[in-house]
This record gives C-alpha cells, structure tokens and sequence, in this order.
C-alpha cells in the first residue's frame, strides 16, 4: 500500500495539471488573435510579466521559501551548476517563444501535434532516467496514442520541425532540471530572469511596446483593437499561472505519467488552431481518435491514482 502522503500529491498532480492545459490552451487563443503583433513582442510580454507574476505568488507558498534558499545556497557552492541551469533556461526560452510564433504563422496544428508526441517522448524519458513503471491502464494508454501518432506521422509524410522541438526539447529540459535538482518553481523563476533583457528587449523594440509611444488602450494597436496590449499583459499573468501549475505537475507526478497527462493540452490546442482559421481532414479521426482513447483510459487511471489504498499507484518522484 502507498502512504497517503503519496496519494494526496499524486491527487493535486492530476488536478493542477488540467487547470495548467486549459491556462495554456487560452493563452494560444489569445496569442493567434493578434495578428498585428510579432512573436517577439509577445514573447517579451510574457517573460516580463510571467516573472512579475512569479514574485507575487511566490511569497505565499509556504514552500517556496525554503526552496529559494536551498537554490541559492547550491549554486554559491556549486558555481558549475549555472551552466546547466543557462541551457534548461534557453530550452524554455524557445518553446515559449515557439508557443507565440506557431499561432501566427499557421503553425498551430504543426505545435498542436508536438504535444501529442510529447507524452511519448516524456514516457521515454521516465522510463531511461528514472525507472518510471507504468501499470497495465497506462500501458494501454500508451499503445494507443502510439497508434495514433504513427498514423499522422505516416499521412503527414514527416514531422514539420515546430512538431520536433516540442516533442524532443521538452523531455530533454525536464530530465535536466530534476536531474540537478532544479524542479521548482523558485528555478524556473530564475530562468525568467536570465530572459528578462532579452524580454524587455522585444518590448521596446516592437511596434506596440513602450519604445513606440503606444500605451494602453493606444489606437495604434494592431489585430485586437485598443485592448490589444491589454491581451498581452493577460498572456503573460496567466502564463505565469499556468507554469505555475505545470511545474507543480511535473514535481508531484511521475515523469511518466506526468507525461501521459500532457495529453489534454494538445486536445484543446487542436480545437484552438481549427477556431483560428487551421483545418483538419476526415483521416485525422485515425489520429486523434485512438489518442481520445488514451485519455479515457487516463482519466481512469488518474481517478484511481487519486485514490488512497489503491494498489500499483505512483509515489511522490
């Protein structure tokens, strides 16, 4: 039997990982309409204020203290350790942008189908680093999302590289930061601060920043009217809840199956991109129908995670 400790974390992991998809799946919503800004600028608003946002909600979790010191003290020690923590910051630097850029440009389905890669290539991951196991519902969530992502991949003739630098980028900054010890939200913080020149870089340079004279609720906004720098400064306060959450997520669950629940953010990023304009043809149901079953096997599995005294549950990684 597993402590209920361990149930009790793995419950609060399922839960905070739904609310981290839906977060981000408005965030892309709210990046694809506005199509009179660039990447960058967008970008650039959500380091800065994903930060911000970080500094108020940081002081609250009782946590998050300790944590803060035990990263300080590990780096004043262990100098050395800067170097991986400047690589897992420019991993991250990229995929946010990313996540900004593909809305923009017709890429939403392209990144959408990354994050249906991704659970695999984290389940991979679990299984190499960390000896993750996964129990029989897993197993046939697994061999049908396998099902699925082979046929898309086979119609698609290859994987567009947005699909790529989700799928294999995200397992690589995820064994990375659990492997120095960095899995917390006090590190991803100071990631966001080793982007904060470059964020406010794009802030001033881009056409709607403080560099050009438009203000809030200027006319001078692009593609959403006067509330379009409105819409930016949302991005970037709910991007940094929603990462909030993810990192939560990723501490309290195993890899593996932390992985295998990062299905129901592709979902609603495919139902985002069809809302911006992207569309999707009948052969599609051979790809996204054998993943919806792997989320109704999930959903069971996570129910019975959360449940104390269920045997074969995942403890606390």
């Amino acid at each position: 039997m597993v402590p209920t400790h361990a149930a009790s974390h793995s419950g609060r992991g399922v839960a905070v990982s739904l609310i981290a998809s839906v977060l981000f799946a408005v965030i892309f919503l709210m990046a694809g309409l506005l199509p009179g800004w660039g990447a960058q600028e967008i970008f650039g608003w959500r380091v800065v204020l994903t930060l911000a946002t970080l500094a108020v909600i940081l002081p609250f979790l009782p946590w998050a203290r300790t944590e803060s010191i035990t990263l300080f003290s590990r780096v004043r020690r262990r100098p050395t350790l800067l170097l991986p923590g400047v690589l897992a910051a420019g991993i991250v630097g990229v995929q946010l942008w990313l996540f900004m850029w593909a809305p923009l440009n017709n890429m939403a389905l392209s990144v959408s189908f990354g994050y249906f890669l991704l659970p695999l290539t984290m389940v991979l991951a679990g299984r190499v680093f960390f000896a993750d196991k996964l129990n029989p519902l897993r197993k046939l969530a697994v061999a049908a999302a396998v099902v699925g992502v082979a046929h898309e991949a086979f119609s698609a003739n290859g994987l567009a590289w947005p699909t790529l630098v989700v799928c294999l980028g995200y397992p690589v900054y995820f064994v990375l930061r659990r492997k120095i010890g960095f899995d917390n939200l006090p590190a991803f913080a100071a990631e966001l601060l080793m982007m904060l020149p470059l964020g406010v870089y794009f802030i001033l340079a881009g056409p709607h920043g403080i560099g050009s004279g438009a203000g809030i609720g200027s006319g001078a906004v692009e593609g959403a009217g006067s509330g379009g720098l409105w819409v930016a400064i949302s991005i970037g306060v709910l991007g940094g809840l929603a990462m909030a959450f993810y990192l939560l997520a990723s501490k309290w669950l195993p890899l593996s199956l932390f992985g295998l629940l990062s299905y129901v953010e592709p979902v609603l990023l495919v139902g985002v991109s069809i809302l911006l304009g992207e569309t999707l043809g009948w052969s599609s149901l051979l790809t996204y129908g054998p993943i919806m079953l792997a989320l109704v096997l999930l959903g069971v599995d996570g129910r019975r995670s959360a449940l104390p005294g269920t045997p074969g549950r995942p403890g606390r990684p």
